[in-house]
């Protein structure tokens, strides 16, 4: 679950213990926060709820960020269980730059495409480096089916048992500990990749399916919920670490620095330096959160992205102007589909030999999508322009790919190449799968087969694939 509060606010949670009579009492902590606690039994850490019963926890919310509360009873058993979740705290207030630059071309993008804003804020701190254009958490855990199998097993036989009574109790071994199921917010990949609140996951409402497009700064919110240390690998960029447990990381120099939140040019603010590494593998540690930036931009790959073939009349997304601003970017065309392309990279092509509408002679042959897939996912190609799975092994197409008369003998076998049920994902989806994982390999693994566990992807789309997180 997720509560969110702005700093100084009061909140109360309110504990009714409704597990089975044989689980005995439950109770919550949060970390960092002032909390009372009132009604219920007293516990080792905190008031507890016995079976039926209620205890009320009273706190103010504390520093903006990311935190997490968990079971503070019995606690090897109750968190293995899914006794957790996560309170975000939003900043009282948003720092200018957070709303003007290239942050305000975004959400101008966005509103262009018909897509909905579905941040909480526009900082993820009231600290001039904190702004971001898109957001996502994600939890991580871990689970030994053992344990479960046990819990189960004691509480079934235990049905209609009195509290408190002698052998009303379980007694479920918690050590040692052999994981066999890595979970993102709930489930292991490729569940995590189904919409959220998906009918067949009626506990775990919240997928790990992160969109962005080119040029947005995305925040993310992680917590380690487990017993496990996991390694949390993000493909395409660093991350930058703002905070953890919303303790900004800041330098001890009192000197001004100039936020241009990851794009240059942008505009600014100044004030204490951020002091946060740039991760490779952001940790998550049990028990610790951290809020991170990450962002992409396809800048310097030296092709185009977009498949821009001025001679192609017939798409008019394949003859796109880049028009750069000062930093380089087509920022000035919002409503565009190349908005913030890089231009120094425009009609650069990108295979040696290409088929479609794409000029020749770039650095790259790519696969054969039905040698190396997933799916509609991946249609052999890092590519955001138009036919993106045509021109990968199939002939060349004859005027307008999308127009393509069935009875035409000039396009004789120029069809869509995708290896699985389109229904998958929308016929008008391009971009980048970039994945992001642990990178223990035994945990993108389930029950030791491979692929599964903590493993997803980062869709980097173009824009007109509206994303929709507004669930």
């Amino acid at each position: 679950m997720e509560s969110r509060f702005t700093p100084g606010a009061t909140g109360a949670v309110v504990l009714t213990n409704g597990l089975p009579t044989a689980v005995g009492n439950t109770s919550i902590l949060f970390p960092g926060f002032a909390v009372t606690a009132t009604g219920g039994v007293t516990g080792l850490l905190t008031n507890e709820a016995a079976p039926g019963g209620t205890v009320t926890y009273s706190f103010t919310a504390s520093s903006p960020g990311t935190h997490a509360y968990y079971s503070g009873t019995q606690g090897d058993l109750q968190i293995e269980m899914g006794l957790y979740g996560a309170i975000i705290v939003l900043p009282s207030t948003i720092p200018a730059n957070c709303n003007s630059g290239y942050h305000t071309l975004n959400t101008t993008a966005r509103t262009a495409h018909s897509e909905t804003d579905f941040r909480l804020a526009h900082a993820a701190n009231d600290h001039p480096g904190s702004c971001y254009d898109r957001e996502y958490l994600f939890q991580w855990a871990e689970m030994d089916t053992r344990i479960h199998r046990q819990a189960l097993a004691q509480v079934t036989a235990l049905t209609g048992c009195t509290a408190g009574a002698a052998g009303c109790s379980l007694n479920v071994q918690t050590e040692p500990y052999h994981p066999a199921y890595f979970l993102i917010n709930g489930r292991s990949m490729p569940d995590l990749m189904d919409p959220n609140f998906a009918g067949e996951y009626p506990h775990q409402p919240y997928n790990a399916n992160p969109h962005m497009h080119l040029g947005e700064l995305t925040l993310v919110r992680t917590i380690g919920q487990g017993r496990w240390q996991h390694p949390f690998h993000e493909h395409a960029n660093h991350v930058r670490i703002l905070a953890r447990d919303g303790n900004l990381e800041l330098s001890g120099s009192a000197t001004n620095v100039t936020y241009t939140s990851g794009l240059t040019g942008d505009a600014g603010a100044t004030g204490r330096g951020l002091a946060g590494l740039l991760m490779f593998n952001t940790d998550t540690t049990p028990g610790e959160s951290f809020d991170g930036i990450f962002y992409f931009t396809g800048r310097g790959l030296n092709w185009d992205p977009y498949g821009h073939h001025p001679g192609d009349t017939a798409d008019p997304l394949a003859s796109l102007s880049c028009t750069p601003d000062v930093n380089g970017y087509n920022s000035g065309a919002t409503g565009a589909i190349n908005f913030m392309e890089w231009c120094q990279d425009h009609n650069k092509p990108v295979q040696v030999n290409p088929f479609g509408d794409v000029a020749a002679g770039g650095p790259a042959t790519l696969p054969d999508p039905n040698v190396f897939t997933n799916g509609p996912w991946y249609g052999g190609t890092p590519y955001l322009g138009p036919d993106a799975t045509l021109r990968a092994a199939m002939p060349a197409c004859v005027g307008n790919p999308y127009g393509i008369a069935p009875g035409n003998p000039a396009n004789a076998g120029c069809t869509t190449l995708s290896p699985a049920n389109l229904q998958l994902n929308p016929a008008d989806e391009r971009g980048w799968a970039f994945m992001w994982h642990s990178h223990n390999e035994r945990e993108i693994t389930t029950n030791n087969v491979f692929p599964g566990g903590m493993l997803m992807m980062m869709l980097v789309d173009s824009r007109e694939f509206v994303i929709d997180e507004s669930m």
